[in-house]
């Protein structure tokens, strides 16, 4: 499964995984797992396990298909460093990235043990972005975790913000991304901590990137932080050209 997004910090979703587990704070009120449930009761054959991790062989070379390029975060019903995902099947969507060169992937994980444990053995390329998820400073050994990988690009996703992160170390991180958490149940984001990690942002050179207050309603809460917009990327350093005829 794959489409254009509505992620702000991405263009487009591609799901060779599906499926997760609940792994830390972050993970209680799982976006991904609603709408897995709600594919599923719909008949949609990538969900006949629901949440369950499950591997999509006919989905892997889908971005190859993709002419313009694009920004294509991957695995967002998921997790590609899961366990139950085998070594092989990271080392194909590791290919397809390679392969489909035009194209920026951006990969996101919680489990930076497995990533951090496997990345020598993966074949990284410019285009591939590898990001780890940190709700709160109880989870900061993810980022020490993903300065160690060789990743071209390294970020953050501070999202859902669920308390204060002073100090994080931001050596060799090239993008930052703060959210609240939205949806039903949604818990309580604090201003002065988007803007304490802005301002270190801010101090380190590190593009910084407020996607949204979240909530309930998330639109009408907006994505203003100290009435400022705040969208930077880190630059793309890598050629985009069209996908060869």
């Amino acid at each position: 499964m794959s489409k254009d997004s509505s992620i702000e910090w991405t263009e487009s979703t591609w799901n060779p995984v599906t499926g997760c587990s609940k792994i830390s704070d972050g993970c209680k009120n799982c976006y991904a797992e609603r709408m897995a449930k709600r594919l599923s009761a719909m008949g949609h054959p990538n969900y006949i396990n629901g949440f369950k991790v499950s591997c999509h062989e006919h989905v892997l070379e889908l971005p190859l298909s993709w002419r313009k390029p694009k920004m294509v975060f991957a695995n967002s019903m998921s997790d590609l460093f899961h366990k139950k995902v085998p070594f092989i099947f990271i080392e194909k969507v590791f290919h397809t990235m390679r392969k489909a060169r035009w194209h920026c992937f951006q990969v996101l994980t919680k489990r930076s043990d497995r990533m951090a444990k496997i990345s020598a053995r993966l074949n990284w390329t410019s285009n591939i972005w590898m990001g780890v998820t940190v709700e709160n400073s109880d989870y900061k050994n993810r980022i020490l975790d993903l300065q160690e990988t060789p990743a071209a690009v390294k970020f953050l996703s501070l999202e859902p913000l669920l308390g204060p992160m002073p100090d994080i170390p931001l050596k060799g991180i090239d993008w930052v991304i703060v959210g609240g958490e939205s949806g039903p149940g949604a818990r309580e984001m604090k201003k002065e901590w988007a803007a304490e990690i802005r301002d270190q942002c801010i101090s380190a050179n590190v593009p910084f990137f407020f996607k949204q207050w979240g909530g309930v309603n998330k639109k009408k809460a907006g994505r203003l932080l100290d009435n400022c917009l705040w969208d930077e990327m880190p630059i793309i350093d890598f050629e985009l050209a069209e996908q060869p005829l």
